[in-house]
């Protein structure tokens, strides 16, 4: 029995195709295609790779892709704010929570600077500006794999250069230029929730609420959200913060404590924090805000103004191993001056809405 591998066919610069078993048909063979031989067709640039006998073509800029996509961690930030803002039985959010959408949105910023997509625009006069109000510039365009961010990218690169603050509220919709009004990302929530989904870590399903029936999500995953419940408090409370290679935070990932700080900063902005904390006492719950409190101000500013040794016990290595991220990462300081500027928009979040 032939090999449906066997059929495949590479078009050739002289219109002749060449089996993949190495064979080359002339230029009447039957359009690929065609019910009598069905057949699928690579274009030059295709590779090909032996297994079990057969050579197999494929595209060497997936394997690039999934190099870099090793990299990174295995949910957005996004998608970890929401993830901590979920019901874990009922699905939903709180219908009380106004700040989450926006936060979102600052997420998306924070998370293509991490991803080194964006930065702030290399102009040495930016410096008379406050940091969320500085331009920011698209300096990869390679797609994410990831819809949202894909969708933010595009934005960007495609329209003027805007400053961090201005982005996220036209993502947001909180503009009243009608001519803007195009840059809003709509159903982050649906779309973020329907993304865990899709990674296993949600289920969907139909609850009624009164007169109407209404797509919840709740989780399917538990070991998830635990993981990034162990991982704030860890932040908040340790006194010595040791970030353990995980699943949904491997070793690989770059900037792997800068992450965990914007995350927990971001959760705080979103009013969800206090899910994450919901096994600690009153004492220590009152503690880690006022750590989360120390942490927005201490990296909403560029340079960041932490000093080694944290405060109240709190963290210690924190600030050295931040530094450390930076030193091995000289090059894209400017992705991190984006990061410290979203984290300053979230200091002025309650005034804004």
């Amino acid at each position: 029995m032939s090999s449906g591998l066997q059929r495949r066919r590479v078009i050739s610069s002289n219109n002749s195709s060449i089996n993949v078993s190495g064979g080359i048909s002339s230029p009447n063979s039957p359009i690929p295609g065609s019910p009598d031989h069905l057949s699928t067709t690579f274009n030059t640039e295709s590779s090909f790779s032996e297994e079990n006998g057969h050579k197999i073509a494929f595209d060497p800029r997936d394997l690039e892709e999934g190099d870099e996509r090793s990299k990174q961690p295995r949910l957005t930030l996004m998608e970890e704010v929401l993830l901590i803002g979920l019901k874990d039985k009922q699905g939903y959010l709180s219908f009380w929570n106004d700040n989450i959408s926006y936060a979102l949105r600052g997420c998306i910023i924070l998370e293509l600077a991490l991803r080194g997509r964006i930065s702030m625009q290399k102009d040495p006069a930016r410096r008379r500006l406050p940091l969320c109000d500085r331009l920011i510039e698209v300096i990869d365009e390679k797609l994410t794999g990831e819809v949202l961010l894909d969708e933010a990218l595009k934005l960007m690169k495609g329209g003027e250069k805007m400053s961090v603050a201005t982005w996220i509220d036209l993502m947001s919709g909180e503009t009243w230029n009608l001519m803007k009004i195009g840059y809003q990302l709509k159903q982050v929530r649906e779309r973020l929730a329907k993304g865990l989904v899709d990674k296993g870590i949600l289920r969907t399903e139909k609850r009624n609420f009164f007169l109407f029936d209404m797509a919840t999500h709740p989780v399917s995953d538990t070991g998830a959200k635990d993981e990034i419940r162990r991982r704030t408090i860890n932040v908040l409370t340790a006194r010595t913060v040791v970030l353990q290679s995980t699943a949904l935070i491997p070793e690989e990932v770059p900037f792997r404590y800068l992450r965990t700080v914007a995350m927990v900063c971001a959760a705080y902005a979103a009013n969800v924090l206090e899910n994450a904390l919901s096994s600690l006492n009153n004492d220590a719950r009152d503690r880690a805000f006022g750590r989360v409190d120390e942490l927005l101000g201490d990296y909403s500013q560029w340079p960041f103004t932490a000093k080694p040794g944290g405060s109240g016990g709190i963290g210690v290595n924190l600030a050295q191993e931040i530094s450390n991220e930076l030193n091995a990462n000289k090059d894209k300081e400017l992705q991190v001056e984006v990061v410290a500027a979203a984290l300053s928009v979230f200091t002025r979040l309650d005034s804004i809405l």
